[in-house]
């Protein structure tokens, strides 16, 4: 697996998701599937102070403190390049950062960029990316849009400033968005340009075959504009993998023991299209869950493709997606199925 260009980082185009780790999977399993990924060339790791997921107090920070009690043990950490998170206001996460100081506001940014220090520790994150904005906008499924030109939030301006002093004092190589709307990443570039200070390298966002929302405005700006797009979910929480409809899936994988929180992956239209995707793939003799990453992959907008696995051997796979091309034909037929059910799990 050849590495590109992420800024100054030189990163994997597969990138090991985390946030199992603390909730559905140990600390020893998350140190085996560390071990597998950079064993197989999977240098791009990416985590969050909130991980796991979903999330709650009690397993909070859990899975930042796994990476860094490896890092401690391991003594590997200039192999790895390493994305985590600063989560954006949310007052249903009051218990984040105790006494309400949770945002993108500057000392929230500079104050839990030291925590993650030390839970992952090490003296410096290779990116570092805020959650989601603190602003209304559409992210995690929101569909509409509610107009409100009155609501609060931190100004961009101070966000960013937080980042180039982070930068500035070698805590962080490279700062990046996610969960953020075209016109959130465009508003940064703009800014950070007039500004003269550091602009976001990257945006990491839901994109899958599921959701393909992104192709409409945010593909565009990061094509032009060069920022790398950083895709979560591209599996749909395990749902495109095929399990659920062949009757291997058990209680314990993650959309039946979590079903509750990820209602976007149940709806009547994702999971006609998850199932017809299926039977694409095994129509012409693939993996449903190699060919569903195969084609975010492919996209030639994206820089690389998180995935996540709760086990060895579905890492494994997963990882694998990489070596497979998708032909003209299964191109075709899942264009087909998107024109029927477009974007069901946004």
């Amino acid at each position: 697996m050849k590495n590109i260009k992420l800024g100054t980082l030189d990163i994997s185009p597969i990138c090991l998701g985390t946030m199992t780790w603390g909730q559905q999977n140990t600390q020893a399993e998350g140190f085996a599937q560390m071990d597998l990924a950079l064993d197989l060339g999977v240098n791009f790791w990416d985590t969050a102070e909130m991980y796991p997921v979903p999330p709650m107090e009690t397993t909070y920070t859990a899975t930042e403190t796994i990476i860094g009690n490896w890092f401690a043990q391991g003594k590997r950490r200039s192999e790895v390049v390493l994305a985590t998170k600063v989560i954006g206001h949310s007052a249903g996460h009051s218990w984040v950062r105790k006494g309400g100081d949770n945002g993108l506001r500057k000392s929230s940014i500079l104050a839990a960029c030291e925590d993650s220090l030390k839970r992952l520790q090490t003296d410096y994150i290779d990116l570092y990316q805020f959650h989601w904005p603190d602003r209304s906008a559409n992210f995690f499924g929101k569909l509409g849009f509610e107009a409100n030109v009155h609501d609060y939030w931190t100004p961009l301006e101070e966000s960013l400033g937080a980042a180039a002093e982070l930068i500035q004092a070698g805590k962080i190589r490279h700062f990046g968005v996610s969960n953020e709307t075209a016109w959130g990443l465009m508003k940064y570039l703009w800014l950070a340009k007039e500004l003269g200070i550091p602009a976001p390298v990257s945006i990491q966002n839901p994109y899958s075959l599921v959701n393909r929302s992104a192709e409409v405005g945010l593909a565009e700006v990061c094509l032009r504009e060069n920022v790398g797009y950083l895709a979560y979910s591209p599996m749909a929480f395990g749902l495109l993998s095929g399990k659920y409809f062949d009757g291997t899936a058990v209680a314990a994988d993650r959309l039946n023991q979590f079903s509750g929180h990820f209602k976007r992956y149940a709806s009547p239209e994702t999971l006609d299209a998850a199932r017809a995707y299926a039977q694409i793939a095994l129509a012409h003799g693939l993996s449903p869950a190699q060919m569903a990453l195969a084609f975010v992959n492919s996209r030639p907008w994206m820089r690389a493709t998180i995935i996540g696995a709760t086990k060895l051997a579905q890492l494994q796979e997963n990882i694998g997606s990489f070596d497979v091309v998708l032909s003209a034909e299964v191109l075709a037929q899942i264009d087909a199925v998107h024109g029927r059910i477009s974007n069901p799990a946004p």
